[in-house]
């Protein structure tokens, strides 16, 4: 399993942001989390993340709350092909605890699976 977040698997412009909220294929949500994706021509999963602060007061929840989205797109993308996804944390998503947070992840990721 690939442990790194390379620049080749993140949308790294707002172009990039732009295209997927703009040409919204599929569209994935729980009570605290939103998941937009649209099909792409590269062979490869690209993943953004969307954390507001205005959602999450803390920047060390913001940042678990990313970590935990990076791991399991890394531990899944094998599933995801010529995709671009974006994360979107809504509020109170910080008060889930870890094991929660993953599956509920975890669970995101196989509903966008099942409609691809």
């Amino acid at each position: 399993m690939d442990q790194q977040f390379s620049r080749l698997s993140r949308l790294l412009s707002p172009n990039d942001f732009k295209n997927v909220f703009d040409c919204c294929d599929f569209k994935v949500s729980n009570k605290h989390f939103l998941v937009l994706a649209t099909k792409t021509k590269s062979d490869k999963p690209r993943l953004g993340i969307i954390v507001a602060k205005k959602n999450i007061k803390l920047a060390v929840q913001r940042n678990r709350i990313k970590r935990t989205i990076r791991q399991g797109f890394r531990t899944k993308s094998k599933y995801l092909k010529n995709i671009d996804i974006i994360v979107l944390a809504r509020k109170d998503a910080d008060k889930m605890k870890s094991i929660t947070l993953n599956q509920s992840v975890k669970s995101l990721i196989a509903d966008l699976k099942r409609k691809i």
